[in-house]
């Protein structure tokens, strides 16, 4: 099998670090722990998406007993029941999990579902033959990351912290965003809430694939130049 291109080793050198758990610094956007931001990002994100999976629901539930009193049950919409809350957010952080990093993208935009850029890349590379070691064996690589891994459990941590917040919201200021009155509103001072501003457009990519990319067209024009000016001919052809 031919060479590797640098460009390529050198994309596979820089994202490797998030798999292999060697500390870099901070300022890297390589490898790093999620933000409280990114935390509170995601968790917002995930239970308004799963309450606006259940929200147009028309059950009614009966809430109560018939006692000797007389007193008569109940009858709550599901939509704005308590139990649709607490079934939204049964398993909630367990969700986190099915998050990958992609090592490609910029800021909070590297923690997202599916399979990432960078690792697609590298399981392209092990089926052309390739020797990638990511200090990892090859079976657990779609297994969650360190950093995927620390998301999940500060979710927890902050869901525990701000449950009644979280209740509050719920059933008196739905008419804001979750994210707003969660994390601009309680868990983050004013001057960490940046990455809710994060969008992803699919073109925010890390300085370092911008420059294995670039290196890879430099080098695929120099190929084509060098064709151009010294072509090869079959010696039956002369």
């Amino acid at each position: 099998m031919g060479p590797v291109r640098l460009g390529m080793l050198l994309f596979i050198v820089v994202v490797c670090g998030v798999w292999a758990g060697t500390p870099k610094e901070e300022d890297e956007d390589t490898e790093r722990l999620p933000s409280k931001c990114e935390v509170c990002k995601l968790l917002s994100m995930e239970l308004q998406e799963e309450l606006s999976r259940t929200g147009r629901s028309r059950e009614v539930l009966e809430l109560g007993q018939v006692l000797d009193t007389g007193k008569r049950k109940r009858h709550v919409p599901y939509s704005v029941s308590e139990t649709r809350l607490e079934e939204a957010l049964e398993n909630l952080c367990e969700r986190i999990l099915d998050y990958s990093v992609h090592a490609e993208r910029k800021g909070s935009l590297r923690y997202a579902k599916g399979q990432s850029q960078t690792m697609a890349t590298l399981k392209g590379l092990v089926q052309k033959g390739v020797k990638v070691d990511l200090g990892i064996p090859l079976e657990l690589w779609d297994e969650p990351s360190v950093e995927v891994t620390f998301l999940k459990k500060q979710c927890e941590t902050m869901l525990e912290e701000f449950e009644d917040v979280v209740g509050d919201w719920y059933f008196h200021h739905q008419d804001q965003p979750l994210q707003r009155f969660l994390c601009e509103g309680h868990v983050l001072p004013a001057t960490e809430t940046a990455c809710l501003q994060e969008t992803w457009t699919g073109k925010e990519i890390t300085d370092e694939q911008e420059k294995v990319e670039g290196e890879e067209e430099a080098e695929a024009e120099a190929e084509m130049t060098k064709a151009a000016v010294n072509p090869t001919h079959d010696p039956e052809d002369l």
